[in-house]
């Protein structure tokens, strides 16, 4: 017999830690007040014409794509000694990790959409990447689908993101650049970009000054869209089976 620990309680995000969240902004409005000043924002309205917000469940992917053979991440998170990838079908990965939840299998960051092209057809890449400096050619887009309980420790990447929320919620906690000091980042070259810091359970007495950075957080719902400026630091926790895509774009 499996004992399954509970998952720890959905946060309760305070009003004023909470992300501002705007209906289907101007290109013009959002260049000027989120993208040019590199703030964080939840764009609401953007995707709900987008056809997989109809059509994708975790049977469809079954479907679709369950012969697939695809990276899956092992483990709660990727900091974690006891870490590991293996290639499976995304049937395998549904039964194991989603349907029988056996401990966490994460499908994370991997562009799916170049590997099974139908899939691509059910999204689009938002109007608002048009304000960047590259092709479109040049938009990385990534699937990330997995049980309840994945984590993507406190960690910054190199391009502007839009995180677009299929289904499912997840918990996602912000932290502007100008705090990297005090969100320890590893020393190593390989995790330079991640906090040492656990967002939800922080070691005050190892890290002391974490309690001195600000932070904003949402819940992302299904058919919003989390805009996340480069550098900025993000933990993400789900909530529920989750499906979200990313758009890297400069």
């Amino acid at each position: 017999q499996r004992v399954r620990i509970a998952p720890p309680p959905v946060p309760v995000v305070q009003p004023e830690d909470a992300l501002p969240h705007l209906h289907c902004p101007s290109l013009e409005h959002f260049r000027d007040n989120y993208l040019i000043p590199q703030k964080p924002v939840v764009l609401e309205g953007i995707i709900d014409h987008w056809p997989c917000m109809k059509k994708w469940s975790v049977d469809y992917f079954c479907q679709v794509a369950g012969c697939r053979t695809v990276p899956v991440e092992l483990g709660t998170r990727y900091t974690d000694d006891e870490w590991s990838q293996k290639l499976m079908t995304v049937s395998d990965f549904i039964n194991q990790y989603i349907v029988n939840e056996n401990g966490v299998g994460y499908l994370a960051q991997h562009q799916l959409f170049d590997q099974i092209p139908e899939l691509k057809e059910d999204i689009s890449v938002p109007d608002y990447c048009c304000l960047g400096e590259g092709e479109e050619d040049d938009i990385t887009i990534n699937a990330w689908f997995g049980p309840e309980g994945t984590i993507s420790p406190l960690h910054q990447d190199p391009q502007q993101n839009f995180l677009a929320q299929v289904f499912g919620r997840k918990y996602i906690r912000l932290y502007s650049p100008q705090d990297s000091e005090n969100l320890y980042p590893h020393e190593s070259q390989i995790l330079h970009n991640t906090s040492q810091v656990d967002v939800e359970d922080p070691d005050l007495v190892k890290f002391p000054s974490f309690r001195k950075a600000a932070s904003q957080s949402c819940i992302l719902m299904p058919g919003q869209v989390l805009f996340i400026p480069v550098k900025y630091w993000h933990y993400v926790r789900s909530l529920d089976t989750s499906f979200s895509v990313s758009f890297w774009w400069s």
